[in-house]
C-alpha cells in the first residue's frame, strides 16, 4: 500500500476480539516450542497460539501431522487476554458441528470482505470507515451482512438507504447539534450494487445424468431419436433438457437451472419418459449415474472425451458406411441433424 493512501487493513467483525468458546478460522504461521503460532483471518490476523497439549486428545507422535505452516482450519477459542493480546486457542476440542458453522460463517465473511475492501480501495477510503457505517450496521439488523447482500442484489434502495449514522455539528448560534446523515452516498452506493451484483448474483447450476441406450430392433436409430426427443419435451422454460451422444451407447442429459431440486426432478422426468418411448420399441434404458449436480471440471472432462472419440472416428476410414453399426441401431446420432442443440 503507498504511503498516504487508504487504510485497507481491517478486521471482518464489529468485536476486535473473538469470544471464549467460539470456533474461529486461523492460518499456522510458525511451529514454536511450546505450540503454533497463528493469525486469526477473521481477526485481522492478531496473532493466536495453539499449545501443543491441544492439537489432539490422542498421544502426539508426530506434529506435522496434526499442524502444518500454511493451513487454514477451524479452532475453539480457550482465553483472551485483551488487555496483553493473549489468544489461546484449541484444535482437539473444536466439534465437526462447529467446524461446519465456523466454514460456513468464515466463507461468508470472506466473500463480505472482498467486496468491502475492493469498494474501499475504488473510493480511496479506509476500510475502517466502510465497516464502521455499513458492514457492522448491517452485521446487527440482518445477523451476518452476508444476507444483507443477497438481497442488495434485487432490492439496493431499501437495505443501503436505511443506514444512516449520526453526527454533530456546531450551530449558528454556537450549540451543538445533532444531525443525522445517510452512510451510503451515491457513489459508494453504486459502487457496492455493482460489485455485490458481479460477486453474488446466482448462477445456475448444470444438472447431468449418465445413460446407456440400446434398441436392436428394425430402424433402431429412429426409434433412438424418438427417445431422445420425449426426454427434451419433458424440460421446462425454467429447466430445458438436452441430450447429447457421448459415444453408442453412452449418453447425457442435462439442464441448467437456479434450483437444484427443480432440476434432478426435470431430469429424472425426463428419463422415465426416454425409457418409457425406447422400451415400447424393445430397447433398453440403463441410468449409469443418476441426475447430480456437475462442475465447469466435469464438463471439460467430458468434452475431452468426446473430442479424442471424435478424433479417433474422423481416422477410421468408412466409418459413416458401417452396415454394422446401422444394424445394431446404436449408431452414431447426428444430434444437431436430428433438432437437438447443444
Amino acid at each position: 500500500m503507498a504511503s498516504g493512501g487508504p487504510n485497507l487493513e481491517c478486521r471482518m467483525y464489529e468485536s476486535r476480539y473473538p469470544e471464549v468458546d467460539m470456533a474461529v478460522m486461523i492460518q499456522v504461521k510458525n511451529i514454536a516450542d511450546m505450540g503454533a503460532y497463528v493469525s486469526l483471518l477473521e481477526y485481522n490476523n492478531i496473532e493466536g497460539m495453539i499449545l501443543f497439549s491441544e492439537l489432539s486428545r490422542r498421544r502426539i507422535r508426530s506434529v506435522n501431522s496434526l499442524i502444518r505452516v500454511g493451513r487454514t482450519e477451524p479452532v475453539m477459542v480457550l482465553r483472551v487476554d485483551k488487555e496483553k493480546g493473549y489468544i489461546d486457542l484449541s484444535k482437539r476440542r473444536v466439534s465437526e458441528e462447529d467446524i461446519a458453522q465456523c466454514e460456513e460463517r468464515y466463507n461468508k465473511s470472506k466473500l463480505v470482505h472482498s467486496i468491502m475492501r475492493h469498494v474501499a480501495e475504488t473510493m480511496n477510503m479506509d476500510l475502517e470507515d466502510l465497516y464502521v457505517h455499513i458492514g457492522w450496521p448491517l452485521y446487527r439488523k440482518y445477523g451476518h451482512a452476508f444476507e444483507a447482500f443477497k438481497n442488495v442484489v434485487n432490492d439496493p434502495d431499501t437495505i443501503l438507504d436505511a443506514l444512516t449514522y449520526e453526527v454533530k455539528e456546531t450551530g449558528s448560534d454556537g450549540q451543538e447539534v445533532t444531525k443525522v446523515v445517510h452512510a451510503v452516498t451515491p457513489e459508494i452506493k453504486d459502487a457496492l450494487v455493482k460489485n455485490i451484483k458481479r460477486r453474488m448474483t446466482p448462477q445456475p447450476l448444470k444438472i447431468r445424468a449418465d445413460i446407456e441406450m440400446k434398441c436392436f430392433q428394425f430402424d433402431g436409430v429412429l426409434h433412438i431419436k424418438e427417445a431422445m426427443r420425449k426426454a427434451e419435451a419433458a424440460g421446462t422454460d425454467e429447466c430445458p433438457v438436452k441430450i447429447k451422444l457421448v459415444a453408442p451407447p453412452l449418453y447425457v442429459l442435462t439442464t441448467q437451472t437456479l434450483d437444484k431440486e427443480q432440476g434432478i426432478s426435470t431430469l429424472s422426468k425426463a428419463i422415465v419418459a426416454c425409457t418409457e418411448e425406447i422400451e415400447r420399441h424393445k430397447g433398453k434404458l440403463v441410468v449409469k449415474d443418476a441426475p447430480r449436480t456437475v462442475s465447469e471440471r466435469d464438463d471439460k472432462l467430458l468434452q475431452d472425451v468426446m473430442d479424442k472419440l471424435r478424433m479417433n472416428n474422423e481416422e477410421k476410414s468408412g466409418d459413416e458406411d458401417s452396415e454394422e453399426e446401422e444394424d445394431t441401431g446404436m449408431g452414431d446420432v447426428d444430434v444437431e441433424n436430428a433438432g437437438f442443440h447443444d
